[in-house]
Parts: structure tokens; C-alpha cells; sequence
């Protein structure tokens, strides 16, 4: 017994039916392609499954620039500090973030590949696909690697800038020291996540609860996801407003991590 049959024989049954799509994605696994259309069945089922464990995320993570709102940076980053206690644990970074981000990814790219249907579930230039590959190859990478990866490059001048002392002093400090690049990648990061997650979530309750007939028109999903954008770059805009309250030292530190970056160094 193959897993693509096992987990086929998981959606097929009525006990677990409201985890199987319930449009042409769910294919029988008799005919011509059966085994592609199988694993193609999988594959759509891995991706919406791990889409909730990123949208947890993406809550958790965004909730802080959101409350500089009301309490400027100070509440952003006690926010963000408590909010990596759930995914930047050992545990909660593994499992609840890395691993659904590579299933959700790799089982949207192979399904394209595989996918045994004579035309492309969307076009590569629907607002699904470019989101999807803008985040994936150009705003999320810079963001992990200038958020994550070089402050905690212990060569000189950064020395291994700790996860305790990269707050929202960070932000500011790229907000001010390089402002249209900061704000470029801040919004294009958040405007293509947002887009990317209504797009999906349309996708998932279209396949999966159909008989509730609900449907968002692209119009209206587009406004749902600038209503989302909207409170976020607004915190960032507050947190930009603010005087820098981090000693020099430290500055110089983050600038340096900024620097690392060559998007920060034209």
C-alpha cells in the first residue's frame, strides 16, 4: 500500500470527508493518470492542511506591528518577544512553522508539475501565483536573512546581535537609516502575503465547503486583504515616528546586520 493511497483512502472516507476537496481535485483512482491523479489529490490536501499552521503564524508575527498603534513600540516588542515563544522554540519553529512552509510549498509546486489535467489548475499570472512566487523568491528571503540570519553573524561589527535585543528598535532603525528600501520590502512582503493568504483561503472553503455556496468576488477579496494591509504598515508608520531609543552601540550593530544585505548596500 502506496501513501498516496493511504491518504486517499483518509479523505474518501465519510468520517473525514471535510478534509477532502470537493471539487475536481478529488478524483477517482480508476482510469487513465490514476496515480498521477492520486497523488495529485495528496498533494492539494498537504497544502491546504498546512495553510492554518502558517495563518497561526502569520497572526502571532503581525499582531505586533499592529498594536504600535496603540502603544507604540514599546507593546510591539513585548508582543513579538511573547510571540516567539510559540515559533522560535525549538519545537514551535521546527514544527509549526519550517515544516508546514516546506509542505505547503513543495506540494504546490510539484502538483503544477504533475498536475495529469491537460490545463493548469490558474494561470501562472493569477494573484494566487504571483503572490505565491513574489513572497517565496524575492521578499521573504531578503526578510529571513536581514531579520534572522545576519544579526546573528558573530563576526565584527555585528558580534552576534541576540534574539533578546533584535526588537522593534531593529525596525526603526531600518525604517530610519533606509527608509524607501525598508518600506518597499515591508509593504511589498506584506501586501503579497495578505493577497496570497485571502486567495487561499477563498481556494480551501470553495474546494472544501462548497454546499455552504460562499464566494468572494476578486474585488472583494482584494479589499479584504487591504483592510488587513492597512492597520500593519500604519504601525510601521507609527513606529517610524518615533525617536530611536536604543544606545549607539547597539545602533551601529543593527546598521551593520542591515548592511549585510545587498538590497542594503546600493
Amino acid at each position: 500500500m502506496t501513501l498516496s493511497s493511504i491518504f486517499l483512502g483518509l479523505f474518501q472516507n465519510p468520517k473525514w470527508s471535510f478534509l477532502a476537496a470537493n471539487d475536481v481535485e478529488t478524483i477517482s483512482v480508476k482510469g487513465d493518470g490514476s496515480k498521477l491523479r492520486q497523488t495529485a489529490a495528496v498533494l492539494t490536501n498537504v497544502a491546504h492542511i498546512s495553510a492554518p499552521f502558517l495563518s497561526v503564524f502569520l497572526i502571532v508575527h503581525l499582531s505586533a506591528p499592529v498594536l504600535a498603534n496603540v502603544g507604540g513600540s514599546n507593546l510591539s516588542s513585548n508582543v513579538m518577544l511573547l510571540g516567539r515563544e510559540y515559533y522560535q522554540t525549538g519545537f514551535g519553529e521546527r514544527y509549526l512553522l519550517f515544516i508546514p512552509l516546506a509542505a505547503h510549498v513543495a506540494s504546490s509546486i510539484v502538483k503544477r508539475i504533475i498536475d495529469p489535467r491537460p490545463a493548469s489548475p490558474r494561470k501562472i499570472t493569477s494573484t494566487l501565483s504571483i503572490t505565491a512566487y513574489s513572497t517565496l523568491l524575492i521578499f521573504l528571503p531578503i526578510h529571513f536573512y536581514t531579520h534572522r540570519v545576519s544579526p546573528a553573524n558573530p563576526s565584527p561589527p555585528i558580534f552576534a546581535v541576540g534574539p533578546s535585543e533584535v526588537d522593534y528598535e531593529f525596525i526603526k532603525i531600518g525604517l530610519a537609516r533606509f527608509p524607501w528600501r525598508s518600506w518597499i520590502l515591508y509593504g511589498g512582503l506584506v501586501a503579497s502575503v495578505m493577497l496570497h493568504a485571502v486567495e487561499g483561503a477563498q481556494i480551501i472553503q470553495a474546494s472544501r465547503f462548497a454546499s455552504r455556496k460562499f464566494h468572494m468576488r476578486p474585488r472583494t477579496r482584494k479589499i479584504i486583504a487591504g483592510a488587513a494591509v492597512v492597520p500593519i504598515l500604519a504601525g510601521l508608520w507609527t513606529l517610524s515616528k518615533e525617536p530611536l531609543m536604543v544606545f549607539a552601540s547597539l545602533a551601529g550593530r543593527y546598521e551593520a546586520a542591515f548592511a549585510r544585505s545587498w538590497v542594503y548596500r546600493f
